[in-house]
């Protein structure tokens, strides 16, 4: 059984597509869906065959930025063969990251509990 040289591999070039896509979308991507998108994570197949691209946004329709990132996925996917140096550039798909908005909700649920809790404790 071979082992791997770099057991890493993998993360290394999903945290290059992350950086390198990060700079093609804000340089190079003239789409009007896609504002400012962050980049949140990558995951790539162990062949390297598709990536999954998942983003978040400070403002915009989340399903409008996806059609937008999607429809450019190829052009992206060219950006990218100029730019990495692997023999397979993965076929990117783009997934909207609803973590941000789920904490944002998480932390005003807590919030609102915390002032019901004070004012119940403030009230004889």
């Amino acid at each position: 059984m071979k082992r791997s040289s770099k057991p890493n591999r993998g993360y290394q070039v999903a945290d290059q597509i992350q950086r390198d896509l990060s700079a093609l979308i804000a340089r190079e991507l003239k789409d009007p869906r896609v504002g400012m998108v962050t980049l949140n994570a990558v995951e790539v197949t162990p062949d390297y065959a598709h990536a999954k691209v998942y983003f978040s946004l400070l403002r915009g329709d989340p399903e409008e930025t996806a059609a937008g990132l999607n429809a450019a996925a190829g052009f992206l996917r060219n950006g990218l063969f100029k730019r990495l140096h692997i023999h397979t550039v993965p076929t990117l798909h783009f997934i909207f990251d609803r973590t941000t908005e789920r904490a944002a909700d998480m932390n005003a649920l807590i919030a609102r509990a915390v002032a019901s809790r004070a004012k119940e404790e403030g009230e004889p």
